[in-house]
């Protein structure tokens, strides 16, 4: 092979050329981030309005609009389990203007769940910050014997697919926890699948099935009510909301963990300097008191995180999950 030798003045010049070359680059990049967020930022949520996430978008999205002095737009793109809304913030311009309030469904489950998803659950984001994370409660009708989780767990081994569950559909976190239980308990429990939580909940009142794992924001009402029974709540430690139910973990099963989370996602290839802003000023709206009281009110914990440490919780929810749905042999709907 033939080497090439530069005169000296010639390597000067290349120097220099490449040095501006990466200024260039550089330089919109750094320019974005100074003066991000200039002109409307959609947040998208993969659910139709009203839901807890959308909820949740649009107190946000106030609290930012305040900070940035720019309007912050809601935008309810749902359908196939919140894909649909994901896969759009994937391939949409990485500006920061365009971002994702991505649960676990859509951004922990979706990647084994689905053979044919459009986007990578991990490579197909640039992780933002943790928003918000709650256990579910196991809760049952009033009118099945086992009053314990001991119990319940007993009676589902010694009279398989006697004991029913119900969950907002195939591939939700709330049938994948039921999943989850079954794997680590060998309790042998029959899922049935609803279109959504509400019908689940009505059966569930009504004694058609006998459990459901629950989002606390759901079922709240109910085990205040009387209606339902909360006999564990599958955090690692006890929730504030609900001190005397105790975990599946200190029942006997340690380790075991099952968290319903959201968080902010940007497109893939977003410039640091803006993930960098993002992260702060979303954190520090985490932190408002108005913030914390609405939604620790009402079971979720407040999240705020470095994107790093949200990377790397994500790849470890995307393994996690991807063990369950293989085991289990779960399908979509």
């Amino acid at each position: 092979m033939t080497r090439i030798n530069f005169p000296s003045r010639t390597l000067s010049a290349l120097a220099l050329a490449a040095t501006v070359g990466l200024g260039a680059l550089a330089a919109p990049a750094g320019a974005l981030a100074q003066s991000y967020p200039n002109k409307l930022v959609r947040i998208v949520v993969p659910f139709p309005p009203g839901g807890s996430t959308d909820l949740l978008a649009r107190k946000l999205g106030e609290k930012l609009g305040t900070t940035w002095k720019q309007t912050v737009l809601v935008d309810n793109r749902p359908g196939a389990g919140g894909t649909v809304g994901a896969d759009h913030v994937s391939k949409s311009e990485p500006d920061g203007y365009t971002l994702l309030l991505g649960v676990t469904g859509s951004n922990g489950i979706a990647g084994a769940l689905y053979p044919n998803l459009p986007y990578d659950v991990v490579k197909g984001f640039t992780p933002v910050t943790a928003v918000v994370s709650a256990p579910l409660l196991i809760v049952k009708n009033p009118n099945l014997p086992a009053k314990t989780l001991p119990e319940l767990i007993a009676a589902a081994r010694a009279r398989p697919g006697s004991i029913t569950y119900g969950s907002a559909g195939s591939g939700t976190s709330m049938h994948l926890t039921g999943e989850m239980f079954k794997l680590a308990t060998k309790a042998s429990l029959l899922h049935i699948p609803y279109r959504g939580s509400a019908g689940a909940l009505s059966d569930l009142m009504g004694g058609q099935i006998d459990l459901m794992f629950g989002d606390i924001l759901v079922v709240q009402p109910q085990i205040a009510a009387g209606k339902l029974v909360p006999i564990a709540v599958t955090s690692k430690e006890r929730h504030p909301l609900y001190p005397n139910v105790p975990t599946v973990a200190e029942s006997g099963y340690p380790g075991f963990e099952a968290l319903s989370w959201q968080g902010l996602f940007a497109p893939p290839g977003t410039p640091a300097a803006v993930v960098e802003r993002l992260n702060k000023d979303v954190n520090a709206a985490l932190a408002s008191p108005d913030i914390q009281d609405y939604f620790v009110s009402r079971g979720f914990k407040l999240g705020g995180s470095s994107a790093t440490d949200y990377k790397n919780f994500i790849e470890a929810e995307a393994s996690k999950w991807a063990g369950i749905v293989k085991a289990s042999g779960a399908k979509p709907d």
